[in-house]
């Protein structure tokens, strides 16, 4: 009877842990694509395009850049309990692409070596409501995405084609 029991409490955990595995992996496949995509942006900006604004009210495209990824850098590292890359001061094509990579890898590093209850865990509040990990890693899709498609209008008012959605 107590090994039925154990069985049945196997079986029934069996499909959360999956689904917990296959929501990592599901991001971690995404993850890439996104940093692939935001490299692409990133890089299709020439040099001296990196301290244009569309308007005086607007970041730099080099600002941009530097705030996604500190963005994603900070909600990452919440989601696998460490600490963000330290964000640099420069805005220039080089540093914001080397930011851009090795807060891409940070990420994707530290999720692998998450476990995947702590997904599950509150990691901070938001105005006051708590927000788990598995949220402040949609945080980090959600606001890239805003910002790249910013990034992406900027490139066209510059008349520089961007480069091809991707999924």
């Amino acid at each position: 009877m107590r090994t039925l029991r154990l069985l049945c409490a196997v079986l029934v955990t069996l499909p959360a842990v999956a689904a917990e595995n296959d929501s990592k992996a599901i991001f971690a496949k995404h993850w890439q694509v996104a940093k692939e995509f935001t490299l692409a942006v990133a890089e299709a900006m020439p040099s001296e395009g990196y301290d244009f604004k569309p308007n005086p009210e607007e970041l730099s495209f080099g600002h941009l850049m530097i705030h996604i990824e500190a963005q994603n850098s900070k909600h990452c590292a919440s989601a696998a309990g460490s600490k963000p890359l330290a964000e640099p001061a420069a805005t220039d094509r080089q540093t914001a692409i080397k930011f851009l990579t090795d807060s891409f890898d940070k990420c994707t590093k530290e999720l692998e070596a998450t476990p995947p209850e702590q997904l599950n865990k509150e990691v901070y509040k938001f105005r006051g409501q708590p927000v788990l990990a598995r949220e402040a890693l949609w945080y980090t899709f959600t606001h890239m995405a805003h910002h790249r498609g910013q990034a992406e209008v900027y490139l066209r008012v510059k008349n520089i084609k961007p480069p091809a959605w991707r999924f």
